[in-house]
């Protein structure tokens, strides 16, 4: 992962505003009672870093149920970490210069893991558990190559998908 990602998620964590009440509803209607208490267990910084992941994926032209799940939900196992902006800045350096990690960093480094866990024994759809498996990872087979471009680039920082939505726009107009 680039330090400029890092900087730039950073920065997202630092300004993310709480959903708005039309934002939650529609979390709410997308998820589910089940699935929309786990993602409102989050902070508010990855609720709406999920959030704009889904609309991302939305705007795209693979955007079916499943795939907006995968965008909202790939990031809950991170809020077992407990750890703050601070914390998860740091643990995100140690990472990156491949330092050995316990405790509350393993577990943030482990995100994708715990939270397909999670996912798997609440029911989510297999995509949803996938994803939150493997996308800081490679493409699994289970995944459709176009399927895990759109979610990939959703879980970019904000100024990643929209240069993204730009180029698929022209690229299927």
């Amino acid at each position: 992962m680039p330090l400029s990602h890092l900087a730039r998620r950073f920065l997202d964590v630092l300004t993310s505003p709480r959903l708005t009440n039309a934002e939650t509803e529609m979390v709410e209607a997308w998820l589910g009672p089940a699935l929309a208490e786990l993602f409102f267990s989050q902070p508010r910084s990855d609720q709406r870093h999920g959030y704009e992941a889904a609309e991302t994926v939305m705007s795209g032209t693979v955007a079916g149920p499943d795939v907006v799940l995968a965008a909202l939900l790939h990031d809950v196992g991170k809020r077992h970490a407990r750890l703050g902006l601070i914390g998860r800045s740091i643990t995100s350096l140690v990472m990156k210069l491949r330092l050995p990690l316990r405790g509350r960093m393993a577990s943030y480094r482990d995100h994708g893991t715990i939270a397909a866990g999670e996912l798997a024994e609440i029911g989510a759809p297999p995509l949803a558990v996938a994803f939150a498996l493997h996308h800081h990872g490679e493409r699994p087979e289970s995944i459709q190559p176009e399927v895990w471009e759109i979610l990939q680039l959703a879980d970019q920082p904000p100024k990643a998908a929209t240069l993204f939505i730009g180029r698929i726009t022209s690229k299927h107009t």
